[in-house]
């Protein structure tokens, strides 16, 4: 390709927004990715007639109304879509002291089924996820683009003034404060931490207001859908679109540097050799990759450490993708798990089990009689350092062995029931998604005002922007594709699209 606008380093979601948003608007686009397949985190790969998601399958934003179904919005920008299937239940969680409860897509049921555990609570219950219901109707009411642009903040200010407003009253708040105005149960204020990590990997008090504004109601809104064929399939769908508008991606290209010339960045060298100039670079990993791998770690701008100095790197995970006889799923089994039995471990390596079984919602992706569970725990990296083959192989089967014990209390049977298992580590996701540590995403260091401290799209370097979870607003699907639209729409501005 001559005369790049924008080259995008990396085919995550967040990247591959912003590349068909900016092919959508005419600017000739290159997507540099350094695996065999696009997606990241939200790819895909087949083992035995199984396919596996390599990250979560509760999906938010492939809805059908409003403005916050940003998957959705994403595909239609470069005229493809993807066919969902709903999911009636969000969560089913099984935690301390015997609070089992389900999440149902319908509002008033939720509300009814978590004030059955705490009938002592139902007003506070109530007002908390209203609140979390009027941040998100503000939301919902405009288009959601970069903040980042004078002009266009201007402009939604004027048609939606109260919304704006009301954004403004949440922006610096975080969950936890909000639910302690109305709720005093501290069991129940664990469960509200808990309804934070199981997506942000941390407790309320961490998790801006804004975001679980979002969460927390989307579910009853667009609800989570999850995409038919795997989640895979938002990735290559959107690499159709982007070739379809006129950009390119191009697989086996691993970015070891980007260029810059007078302090401006203007290019990206690869790991053969290869050079590639553009108008505009666009980094999808992590700003630790970005400013510490692909830039010179010396030369990082005073506003990344000072980040840096804010936000740290979340934990990695421990995966079990397994396949197993459908016999083992007991009737009415939902498709999402959270399994904990100590509240005091929630956010300890192994505390909190992730459960995601795709194939009650997609029978397809596994032969017939069986179904895919897909189940995750965090971990950090350095528990997997400096082994031998045999102490790595030994230690992951260990890890896999202590977590299917535990879902046996949950799936009477899996351990007889077992067909396939594959285990992933830290390890395996730094080496796949080339992330640093295999983090999940950047976390605060400490208590923040709600989101006032996440950067935006745009960096210290000319030329250079950031978009995915190390941007606003942060972890998720839905998330790092509201990060590519504002980070296309900033560079549409800047090259006058």
């Amino acid at each position: 390709m001559q005369d790049i606008d924008a080259i995008v380093i990396g085919s995550g979601i967040g990247g591959l927004v912003t590349a068909t948003q900016l092919a959508a608007k005419g600017a000739k686009v290159l997507v540099l990715e350094r695996y065999l397949i696009p997606g990241g985190s939200a790819g895909y790969f087949e083992r035995q007639g199984y396919r596996f998601d390599v990250g979560a399958s509760m999906i938010f934003g492939l809805g059908q109304n409003g403005t916050t179904n940003l998957l959705t919005r994403a595909l239609s920008a470069v005229n493809v879509s993807q066919e969902a299937i709903a999911d009636p239940v969000q969560i089913h969680y099984h935690l301390p002291q015997g609070l089992d409860l389900k999440v149902d897509r319908v509002y008033e049921k939720f509300l009814q089924n978590l004030t059955a555990h705490f009938p002592h609570e139902k007003q506070g219950i109530r007002r908390f996820y209203d609140e979390c219901q009027k941040v998100f109707k503000c939301l919902n009411s405009m288009d959601l683009l970069s903040l980042e642009e004078p002009r266009y903040l201007l402009r939604v200010f004027f048609q939606h003034p109260l919304a704006c407003l009301g954004l403004v009253k949440y922006l610096p708040q975080n969950a936890g404060d909000f639910a302690r105005r109305y709720i005093k149960d501290p069991e129940l204020l664990k469960f509200i931490d808990m309804e934070c990590y199981c997506w942000s990997v941390v407790p309320s008090d961490m998790t801006p207001m804004i975001n679980a504004g979002m969460v927390f109601s989307d579910r009853h809104y667009g609800g989570v859908n999850y995409p038919k064929g795997g989640v895979g399939q938002i990735a290559q769908k959107l690499v159709d679109g982007l070739e379809k508008a006129g950009g390119k991606i191009q697989y086996q290209a691993k970015a070891t540097k980007i260029l810059t010339e007078h302090g401006k960045a203007i290019g990206v060298q690869l790991a053969n050799g290869e050079v590639y100039h553009g108008k505009r670079i666009v980094s999808n990993a992590t700003r630790w990759d970005t400013f510490e791998q692909l830039l010179p770690a010396e030369e990082m701008p005073h506003n990344e450490k000072k980040w840096q100095q804010n936000y740290q790197k979340s934990p990695s995970f421990l995966s079990l993708h397994i396949g197993v006889k459908e016999s083992v799923l007991p009737a009415g089994t939902e498709c999402h798990h959270i399994l904990l039995e100590d509240w005091e471990k929630m956010t300890a390596a192994e505390g909190t089990v992730f459960v995601s079984i795709p194939t009650l919602l997609d029978p397809d992706l596994a032969p017939d009689g069986y179904h895919i569970i897909h189940t995750f725990t965090p971990h950090w990296i350095d528990d997997w350092q400096e082994l031998s083959p045999s102490e790595y192989e030994a230690k992951k089967e260990e890890a896999a062995w202590r977590i299917i014990d535990r879902l046996e209390k949950i799936f009477p049977g899996l351990d007889t029931g077992l067909d396939y298992l594959e285990v992933g580590t830290p390890r395996t996701h730094r080496r796949f998604l080339g992330r640093q540590d295999g983090t999940y995403g950047p976390i605060a260091r400490r208590k923040l005002r709600g989101l006032l401290k996440m950067p935006f799209n745009r960096t210290a370097i000319p030329g250079l922007y950031c978009v995915g979870d190390s941007t606003f607003p942060g972890q998720g699907l839905n998330a790092v594709a509201f990060s590519g639209f504002a980070c296309a729409h900033r560079i549409a501005v800047d090259l006058g699209f």
